[in-house]
């Protein structure tokens, strides 16, 4: 029985590290679909506009595991921006057949949330 306490134990700080970065994500999606609505950007403010959502909300869950692990944050805040990412790519694939036709869009937003997740990590 310990042991399994001692995972779960370990999995929590993982588990709110993604949890405050989807809630951040949300947050920010619906302030630039209000901009959407009232202003009507460009299509490149727009997509600057995401990025800078998976930067923000992969460095916020970056750095909150950061400080809850101790050692080698920069590799936990590095694998919190993957999973981000490797769930959003799940999402994407149950919800839109052709997500690999944008290959390379693809391993751009891969790039960015790890190294953003490794940012807020090291910087914790």
């Amino acid at each position: 029985m310990a042991k399994v306490s001692t995972k779960s134990s370990k999995a929590i700080p993982i588990v709110k590290a993604l949890l405050v970065s989807y809630i951040l994500t949300a947050i920010l999606l619906l302030l630039l679909s209000l901009i959407m609505y009232k202003i009507d950007p460009p299509g490149a403010v727009i997509s600057v506009g995401i990025v800078l959502t998976y930067i923000v909300s992969c460095f916020a869950g970056g750095f909150l595991l950061g400080t809850a692990k101790k050692e080698k944050r920069y590799l936990w805040g590095m694998g919190m921006g993957i999973v981000y990412f490797l769930i959003i790519l799940v999402v994407s694939l149950i919800f839109s057949k052709d997500i690999f036709g944008e290959l390379g869009s693809t391993i751009a937003v891969f790039l960015i949330c790890g190294l953003s997740g490794m940012v807020g990590g090291m910087i914790s």
